[in-house]
C-alpha cells in the first residue's frame, strides 16, 4: 500500500465523512478548516485519513482532528498521520506541538504517546461543555479533554 500524504486545497471537497469521525461537530470543523492547514493521506487515490494543523499560539501548533476510515484503521495509517504532523510543525517552525482528546479516546492515547507526546493537563468537561450530545467510546462516558504535548 502506497500512502501519499498531501496538504488539501481550499476549494477542493470537504471529506467530512473523515473530520467528523474525529470530531462530531461540522460548525467546529468548518471553524478549524477555515484557521488551519489540513492534510489528507490517500492511496490508491482514495483519501482515507485527514488531520488538521492549527497555529495557536507563537511556535505552538495543535493537532486538531485525525481520522483514519474506519475500515482502514489498525493499519499503522493514524501514527503516520501524527508523524507527518509533527514534521510538518517543525518544517513551518513550531518548537511545540499539541493534541487534545477524550478521556474515553483509549488507542488515541496510546497512539500519541508511542509518538513521544506527554500528558500536561485535563480540561474537566470539555464535551460536556462544547457538544450537545453526549459521546460514548469504548463503554466510558467522553467528558474530559486529556491534553498532550511533545517539544522538541
Amino acid at each position: 500500500m502506497e500512502l501519499v500524504i498531501k496538504e488539501w486545497q481550499i476549494g477542493s471537497r470537504v471529506p467530512y465523512e473523515l473530520l467528523l469521525l474525529a470530531d462530531p461537530s461540522k460548525h467546529i470543523v468548518d471553524d478549524y478548516l477555515q484557521r488551519g492547514r489540513c492534510f489528507v493521506a490517500e492511496s490508491d487515490g482514495e483519501t482515507i485519513g485527514i488531520y488538521v494543523l492549527l497555529k495557536t499560539r507563537p511556535e505552538t501548533v495543535e493537532i486538531v482532528n485525525v481520522a483514519v476510515k474506519e475500515e482502514r484503521q489498525g493499519e499503522g495509517i493514524g501514527k503516520r498521520l501524527v508523524l507527518h504532523a509533527i514534521e510538518a510543525s517543525k518544517e513551518a517552525g513550531a518548537k511545540t506541538v499539541e493534541i487534545g482528546t477524550g478521556n474515553s479516546s483509549l488507542q488515541q492515547l496510546a497512539l500519541y504517546q508511542k509518538c513521544g507526546f506527554r500528558i500536561v493537563g485535563v480540561d474537566q468537561d470539555f464535551f460536556v461543555r462544547h457538544y450537545e450530545e453526549k459521546i460514548v467510546e469504548n463503554g466510558i462516558w467522553c467528558r474530559d479533554m486529556i491534553r498532550l504535548r511533545l517539544e522538541f
